[in-house]
């Protein structure tokens, strides 16, 4: 009795002096009476109200997967306000008489399905589904506010959100049909209209109707009635127009409290009380630094509810924003302003809302203040540039009273430092009309274009003397390029008095390159990149105010019309797109749902949140929480590891070391890892130990307060730092074909080169997660995992518990993405939470952060290719010497395979007569880099045709003819003497240059070429040739396990395992055709170790081949054992036949094996078959680029794939798409940065850019190869989840080709290097010009780079 009574006291204790938070969610009242300042919604949502529908994806706002709907009354003017914000950054107690709307609270399978929630489903947006819910929260939000929406509209919404499965494409079809046209372009179309274009309803193509173009029918959508729509609670109703709306509140937590003044008066005298508290608007930024920078703040002040602060007043200077007013609401007044006011006086307003269109995503712009944009004083802040330009004043108060500062060069004083005193608060900013003569732009340069951080922001302001071309004042500030915002006073006062034209242009670069020079070690890189752009934006600000003052009538300098795309601003043109593909033939069976186009089983389980993934499994009684310790250093001994500070933490049960592993510390693919770090770490990130404690929160305090010493060791972080130091993993692999010698004396020309391409995160938005479960006796334990190898993980686990195999359990439901990242690096995270469980004999729990995960998990390996080509003058490619390096990581994993891979792909498409390939390894202190989609053969490829391509530039010939030539025909054999059979890329390239119209599309290229010197268009058209099968012959098998009930429902088990590929939707629609049997009869509830034993991972796109097969296997075992009372009984039905065998004691249980024949490749004799049979495509690409600033827009994209008899054409169309996004970020975007000691700096999605709803091609057309079967798969089809990544080369050769023709511009001719990805960054240094040659780099060697080429 006495500990009870104990504890009721101290609750009473913890809730003094806190007040009752009130709040609803989705319709229902909740009242916390003691809430922490430090909980954010999304964890409140999930662990205490049990609402897991909203996921975590990032914790920092960057990727919309925690989505949902705030609901407010506003009294001023009378009105409710709803809108979308991220709930991993939203504190609870900024909800006081909020009305909080999830995705359970829209609908259910159960009850009834939301539109929103049913359109994202039958339109196949959702593959993984972990993003979806997120996804359907920005649209649900948008469509409360605006039941009647355009595609811009839609696309804005999405900004936040991120889906790394599907490509975006089917989401924005799924969704266009709420739009304003009804999904109908309205004839406007590129080619006629979309309804015309398989945009719109199910049909077949009018000249061949056995061509189908719709994946889904509009028609069968549920209307969507607005009027229906969940109401506001009444109760929150009267509450908001009540008292308590008002008074101000006092929370308590832990080690912050939160204090909500209702009053400006108040909010003064606390923070000349607390002059050290932030002020919490948005928690955009505090909750980051809480998060990530282990930042306390004991007192918290959140003013978001003073009038004051919120009040937006006209005058006749300009418009004054209060401090808290939010980016979403001053972008709504200033557009309001640009649209009644004449547009002298706007120039400012609208170089503001330029900015605010690329302003992080939608859910940070609802509740992200303008104050807290000001005061963060971030140097790289889209906004202060325009701010301090424009000359904004800023009132300041305290208690004591306010004063006016004006925003210049001296409001900033340092790093994130600003003028304002302690105890001072921003309370407005005055944003001012300009001037008659006055002309204003604003730039921002990032590596994505929506949602993304800046490299470069500028704004500049020009004044003129009335009536002239005389400078009278200019300002040029710069973001980005200093620890504050700067001015660029020297060159602007040169300037004054100058006339606006060439003489002052020439004058004011030189002088730039001057005065914004950057250390050459300065943070965030790129340092000649950020240079250039200086200038760069300086010309197109140039431009662009020669254009106005011509206009206003001055006899200015003409800007030439090659340069007028300069001055152009971006806008994105709504994308549209076309599916092909075969449709089934007549007379096939209905129940047959094989070659239809059906949706993803759990796709709308999905759309409304009821779809489980592990951690949404439910708390166990006596759950615990385990955190990881890791290294921070990438190469040291461990001297000492003080855990005394964190037994203290609250909440702490344990920790964890290498002593406390019951069975073997060793593990690994390779059996050359350990489960935590012994004596010696090898890279950053590594395992050392591991906390558990009560809860997330307590354990990862507690990992953090741990303090280790190590006596550092120099660490080997790059390629070339490996191969100086010979730091290569055995074997060494070689593949030889033909006479080397003879193929280069045979050559006309001889050319020798390299590429470097940059590794990859997964980025699967589901992080590696493990809930480890022990049973009361024997040992046994059971784990939910997030993984594609169950039986690996049940191995690894076993061996470090030190049982048998027959006491580990692993189950897979689903996983929210995988790409191969969870194909072996799970177990680096499951065999330690097995530990901690088996050690406390209870349920333990761990979901990684996204910056662990990123961390920890490793991802595709970085390549570094160099070649030596032999080809004769006709373009004809006779010899090939070739040398792969990859960075491996600090242990093998599966890089061995992956080489091999890669050297299987060396020669893409193209037969070479004479060719060898070697394969290194390198050894070094990163974390292991592992399998990710493609697995070796994208980076093989990749050099293939980057010597393709140089062949070409060389001989001054088109690369696509010169691709044309040298590729395979059928019956040819590869370097490792594997014969091509029903080769099919002959008639994929004819297709794609038809479908594509290349030839017109190339000659109008080069028209715009011709007429515009900064911005260029580039095309290129490139085949793929990918083998199936895992290179290691021992994986390709697979087994089933089918069970028929006496109601006749079926169970069905396969080794596969669920990531959003459709993999179970295919083993149905297998069952069902081979049973005769509707789809909705046979289920599948989950992968798991009991069920099928000894299961090859789901990988290597090979899973629909073998589990299809032994699904096959055993489904006609049973039917077998059917036929006899099918035969007894013919009318009857399948019930019928099931009942009878089950009264005649027939086994209705039936196991399926399958093992793929006649495999076995040998690199010592080069014989031996290494693969099943080959999946085909190309994809031809067009692009645009900005000279300048090296953006680009990918215009069009076609693709034809060859996937066999499609068993679904929605799930693999879906693969291509989802395969050739993923690519195209591999190719052009996504860029992992190291610091020289081998510490990872992009760690999320604020840093690390995947691609987002904007970098989809503008027209889209994918097709399914016809009357292509393949015998060797399960009913003629073929595998398509990993063939399709390397068709996105296509995009960065197109890019390669616009650079090229910018080149030639500057009389620079003849092969070139681009390494991948091709950034921004490196196509505007590509593309020499005059602002390049101001701006040389500095010396290699001379300076410590801030991040370095892994």
């Amino acid at each position: 009795m006495e500990t009870s009574r104990n504890r009721t006291m101290a609750d009473s204790q913890n809730r003094t002096g806190s007040d009752e938070l009130i709040f609803f969610v989705n319709g229902r009242k909740i009242v916390e009476k003691n809430p922490d300042p430090e909980t954010t919604l999304l964890t409140y949502l999930r662990r205490k109200l049990g609402l897991t529908g909203t996921k975590l994806g990032c914790a920092e706002g960057g990727c919309g997967a925690c989505t949902v709907m705030l609901s407010r009354y506003q009294a001023e003017p009378q009105q409710l306000l709803h809108y979308a914000v991220n709930a991993c950054l939203a504190p609870l107690c900024s909800l006081h008489l909020v009305a909080v709307t999830t995705v359970e609270g829209i609908g259910s399978v159960a009850r009834k399905l939301h539109p929103v929630q049913e359109r994202i489903a039958r339109s196949h947006g959702s593959q993984c589904g972990f993003c979806t819910p997120g996804i359907v929260m920005s649209m649900y939000a948008l469509l409360r506010n605006n039941p009647t929406p355009n595609m811009a509209d839609v696309e804005e919404a999405f900004q936040g959100n991120l889906c790394r499965c599907t490509g975006y494409r089917p989401i924005l079809e799924g969704y266009k049909t709420f739009t304003v046209k009804g999904g109908c372009c309205g004839g406007k179309g590129q080619n006629g209209c979309c309804m015309t274009n398989g945009n719109g309803a199910f049909q077949g193509s009018k000249d061949k109707p056995e061509e189908a173009t719709s994946l889904f029918n509009p028609a069968d959508f549920e209307p969507y009635d607005p009027t229906q729509e969940v109401i506001f609670p009444p109760e929150l109703m009267n509450l908001s127009k009540g008292q308590r709306s008002s008074r101000s509140l006092c929370f308590h937590g832990d080690r912050t409290t939160w204090l909500q003044p209702e009053s400006l008066d108040e909010l003064l005298l606390l923070k000349w009380k607390h002059p050290d508290a932030r002020l919490v608007v948005g928690n955009t930024e505090v909750g980051i630094e809480v998060k990530f920078k282990n930042m306390v703040y004991p007192v918290v002040l959140a003013p978001g509810f003073i009038a004051e602060l919120n009040a937006v007043t006209h005058t006749e200077d300009g418009v004054v924003f209060g401090a808290a007013c939010t980016l979403s609401h001053m972008g709504a007044v200033l557009k309001e302003a640009v649209q009644s006011l004449p547009p002298h006086q706007t120039q400012v307003f609208q170089a503001i809302l330029e900015q605010l269109r690329w302003f992080a995503g939608q859910q940070i712009r609802n509740v992200a203040a303008i104050g807290g944009n000001i005061m963060t004083a971030s140097p790289i802040s889209d906004l202060n540039p325009v701010f301090m330009v424009a000359g904004c004043k800023l009132t300041l108060r305290d208690k004591d009273g306010s004063r006016e500062v004006q925003m210049d060069d001296g409001f900033f004083t340092g790093y994130r430092k600003t003028t304002v005193r302690p105890q001072e608060i921003l309370l407005s900013i005055l944003i001012p009309y300009s001037k008659k003569c006055q002309f204003v732009s604003a730039f921002k340069q990032s590596p994505r274009r929506e949602d993304d951080i800046s490299i470069v922001t500028a704004a500049m302001s020009a004044i003129f003397s009335p009536g002239t071309d005389i400078v009278k004042d200019l300002r040029l500030s710069y973001g980005g390029m200093a620890p504050v915002t700067v001015l660029a006073k020297k060159t602007a006062n040169r300037l004054l008095g100058r006339q606006w034209g060439e003489e002052l242009l020439q004058e004011a670069c030189s002088s730039l390159a001057e005065e914004m020079s950057l250390d050459p070690s300065a943070p965030g890189g790129m340092v000649t990149y950020r240079q250039t752009l200086t200038l760069s934006l300086f010309y197109k600000f140039y431009l662009t105010v020669l254009q106005k003052l011509r206009l206003q009538g001055l006899s200015v300098q003409e800007v030439s019309s090659e340069c007028l795309s300069a001055t152009e601003i971006y806008h994105p043109e709504t994308p549209s797109s076309v599916q092909v593909y075969q449709a089934v033939p007549e007379g096939q069976n209905q129940d047959d749902m094989v070659g239809c186009p059906i949706m993803h089983l759990s796709a709308l389980k999905q759309a409304t949140g009821e779809a489980v993934y592990c951690d949404d499994v439910p708390l166990y009684e006596n759950e615990l929480y385990l955190a990881l310790i890791t290294s921070t250093k990438a190469h040291a001994r461990i001297l000492s590891v003080d855990v005394s500070a964190a037994e203290r933490c609250p909440g702490v049960v344990c920790c964890l070391f290498a002593s406390d592993v019951p069975g073997s510390n060793v593990t690994g693919v390779r059996q050359d890892e350990t489960v935590f770090a012994d004596g010696q770490v090898t890279c950053v990130g590594h395992i050392i130990g591991a906390v558990v404690a009560d809860s997330q929160l307590h354990a990862q305090r507690a990992a953090k307060a741990v303090r280790i010493q190590y006596e550092e060791l120099k660490p080997i972080v790059t390629i070339q730092e490996a191969i100086a130091a010979q730091s290569f993993y055995e074997p060494i692999r070689a593949i030889q074909n033909g006479d080397m010698e003879a193929g280069f004396k045979q050559a006309d020309h001889i050319l020798e080169g390299e590429i470097h391409m940059g590794g990859q995160e997964h980025f699967y938005l589901e992080t590696n997660v493990t809930l480890a479960v022990p049973r009361e006796e024997d040992g046994e334990m059971e784990l939910f995992i997030s993984s594609q190898s169950p039986s690996d993980s049940q191995s690894f686990v076993a061996k470090a518990l030190g049982v048998p195999a027959n006491r580990v359990l692993v189950r897979v439901k689903r996983m929210g993405g995988g790409f191969g990242g969870k194909e072996s690096r799970t177990t680096v995270l499951s065999t330690v939470v097995a530990v901690a469980a088996n050690r406390l004999k209870r349920p333990v729990r761990c979901m990684l952060d996204r910056d662990e995960d990123m961390l920890i998990t490793g991802g595709r390996h970085p390549f570094y290719g160099k070649y030596k080509v032999g080809f004769l003058q006709s373009g004809k490619v006779v010899a090939l010497d070739v040398s792969f390096y990859s960075n491996s990581g600090n242990s093998m994993d599966l890089s061995q395979a992956i080489m091999e891979r890669a050297l299987f792909h060396m020669e893409n498409s193209y037969r070479i007569p004479n060719v060898r390939g070697q394969g290194f390894m390198c050894r070094t202190n990163l974390p292991s880099n592992t399998a990710f989609r493609g697995f070796g053969g994208p980076q093989g490829m990749m050099v293939a045709e980057n010597w393709i391509t140089d062949v070409a530039h060389s001989l001054g010939r088109s690369p696509e003819e010169v691709r044309r030539l040298n590729l395979y025909l059928e019956g040819e054999s590869t370097p490792y003497n594997q014969i091509l059979h029903g080769l099919t890329l002959d008639r994929c390239w004819d297709e794609c240059l038809s479908r594509s119209e290349y030839e017109q599309r190339r000659a109008a290229a080069d028209l715009f070429n011709r007429q515009n010197r900064w911005t260029k268009q580039g095309l290129a058209i490139v085949p793929t040739k990918f083998g199936i099968s895992f290179t290691a012959t021992f994986l390709n098998q697979a087994g089933a396990l089918v069970h028929i009930y006496r109601d006749g429902s079926v169970l069905l088990t396969h080794g596969g395992t669920e990531m959003g590929q459709g993999l179970h939707t295919k083993m149905v629609q297998v069952a069902s055709r081979v049973l005769g049997i509707p789809c909705s009869k046979v289920f599948i509830s989950e992968t798991s170790t009991n069920t099928v034993a000894n299961t090859s991972p789901t990988a290597a796109s090979a899973s629909t081949d073998l589990n299809g097969a032994a699904v096959q296997n055993a489904c006609e075992t049973l039917l077998k054992r059917l036929e006899p009372f099918k035969t007894k009984n013919p009318k009857g039905s399948w019930e019928d036949w099931v009942n009878a065998a089950y009264f005649d004691r027939v086994n209705l249980s039936a196991n399926g094996f399958y093992k793929t024949p006649d495999l076995g490749y040998d690199f010592d004799t080069n014989s031996g078959r290494a693969f099943n049979y080959y999946s085909y495509g190309v994809a031809c690409s067009e692009v645009e680029i900005d000279c300048l600033t090296g953006a680009h827009k990918n215009l069009r994209t076609t693709i034809v794939m060859d996937v066999g008899h499609s068993l679904n054409p929605a799930i693999d169309i879906g693969q291509v798409e989802g395969g050739f996004m993923q690519g195209l970020g591999l190719f052009t975007l996504e860029e992992l940065h190291y610091s020289p000691q081998g510490v990872l700096l992009t760690r999320g999605p604020g840093s690390y850019k995947i691609p987002a709803f904007g970098d989809i091609p503008t027209q889209l057309t994918v097709s399914l190869l016809r009357d292509s079967p393949n015998e060797k798969a399960i009913f003629a089809s073929k595998a398509v989840g990993e063939p399709p990544l390397f068709l996105a080369a296509s995009v960065f050769y197109a890019i390669k080709d616009a650079v090229r023709a910018a080149r030639v511009e500057s009389q620079m001719m003849g092969p070139f290097r681009l390494d991948s990805p091709a950034s921004a960054e490196r196509i505007r240094n590509a593309c020499c010009d005059q602002f390049t040659k101001l701006c040389p780099p500095a010396e290699p060697g001379t300076f410590t780079p801030w991040s370095v080429r892994v």
